[in-house]
């Protein structure tokens, strides 16, 4: 707890973690010496250091005289220490630009919005589709090209969505209408997890007189839009390129290999952004401090987002290295969150 440290203490810690953030390097007590506005000697610098180091907060990299914060000291940092910034105008713009340039298409949106605060925050940007449960108003088949076809869906809300899917080789374009047809009698009005085993029961048991090459556009739009099987639509993930930049050595691109494994997998990132489903606001997971973030040497920054109906329908977020500027970051997370859930409605 951050009452346990004297004043004294505080100050000191701060200032080291102030530094880390800035620079990632380990700062030494002849330097503190210098930036602390009350005057302590280099000695009882080095005491103080040494006691906060005994406490897990700080250690001491590559036997080196200065030190830097352990995950458990930027957790402390994070809960007791943190001054949090505001957003800034130019930032705003920014982040409400890139979400309006793609009109109503819920996922071209979350996209910029994934992508406005990977540039703002130079870390990589998460977002978790919304779980929408919208009955549906229309539903049309648009054939691509050889092979792919387009599956537009209008939910009564206004919000327009479009899946690219595989079409049988030949596929005529009377499948299209037909699949389009026998999907709009049964989904026009209702949500999609009212209706989808009621259509799936019904095609298994060939219930629903259609040819084989019209069930299968059917089986494909159900899947797509259902998430069976589709969980890479779930997580959306830009900006991993910066996580590349600003390396100091060998551990940090260990660090990044690592946290570019997890961002391959999906399956940790999406616990991770599930937490904030019963938080709120917005939650800061730092390293291998967090149970389920076991990860040294990362940090996530992470907010839900509500429709028209406060209701939390997902997340979004920033991932990178836990040497990330939290206290403005976190500010960008948050207004992100609040556009996406106007926008989502």
């Amino acid at each position: 707890m951050i009452s346990d440290l004297n004043e004294r203490s505080r100050e000191i810690f701060r200032h080291i973690v102030d530094s880390y953030l800035e620079t990632g390097d380990p700062i030494g007590s002849r330097t503190l010496a210098n930036m602390l506005k009350s005057k302590l000697s280099p000695a009882t610098i080095r005491n103080v250091m040494a006691d906060l180091e005994d406490a897990g907060l700080l250690y001491a990299p590559h036997m080196s005289a200065g030190r830097i914060p352990t995950d458990s000291g930027l957790r402390l940092f994070v809960d007791g220490l943190l001054e949090v910034g505001n957003i800034t105008a130019e930032e705003r713009e920014s982040i409400e630009g890139q979400c309006a340039a793609v009109g109503n298409s819920v996922k071209g949106m979350l996209e910029e919005a994934s992508a406005a605060i990977s540039g703002l925050s130079g870390c990589a940007g998460l977002v978790m589709a919304p779980k929408t449960d919208t009955p549906l108003r229309h539903i049309e088949f648009v054939s691509l090209s050889p092979g792919r076809a387009l599956v537009v869906m209008v939910m009564e809300n206004g919000v327009v969505e479009n899946r690219v899917i595989e079409a049988p080789p030949g596929l005529p374009a009377s499948s299209l209408v037909e699949a389009t047809n026998y999907l709009g009698a049964r989904l026009v009005g209702r949500t999609m997890s009212e209706a989808h085993d009621e259509i799936m029961a019904e095609l298994e048991a060939h219930q629903a007189h259609l040819d084989d090459l019209t069930t299968r556009v059917v089986e494909s739009g159900l899947a797509s839009w259902s998430g069976q099987g589709a969980q890479n639509e779930t997580l959306i993930v830009r900006g991993q390129a910066n996580l590349l930049e600003d390396m100091s050595g060998a551990a940090d691109l260990e660090q990044i290999r690592s946290l570019f494994n997890a961002l391959e997998r999906k399956e940790s990132m999406l616990k991770l952004l599930s937490l904030a489903d019963t938080a709120d606001g917005v939650q800061i997971f730092v390293g291998a401090s967090n149970s389920l973030f076991n990860m040294a040497g990362c940090s996530a920054i992470v907010s839900p987002y509500q429709n028209a109906r406060d209701e939390i329908v997902g997340a979004i977020g920033v991932i990178g290295p836990t040497r990330m500027n939290y206290a403005r970051i976190v500010p960008i997370v948050d207004y992100t969150a609040k556009l996406v859930g106007k926008l989502v409605g």
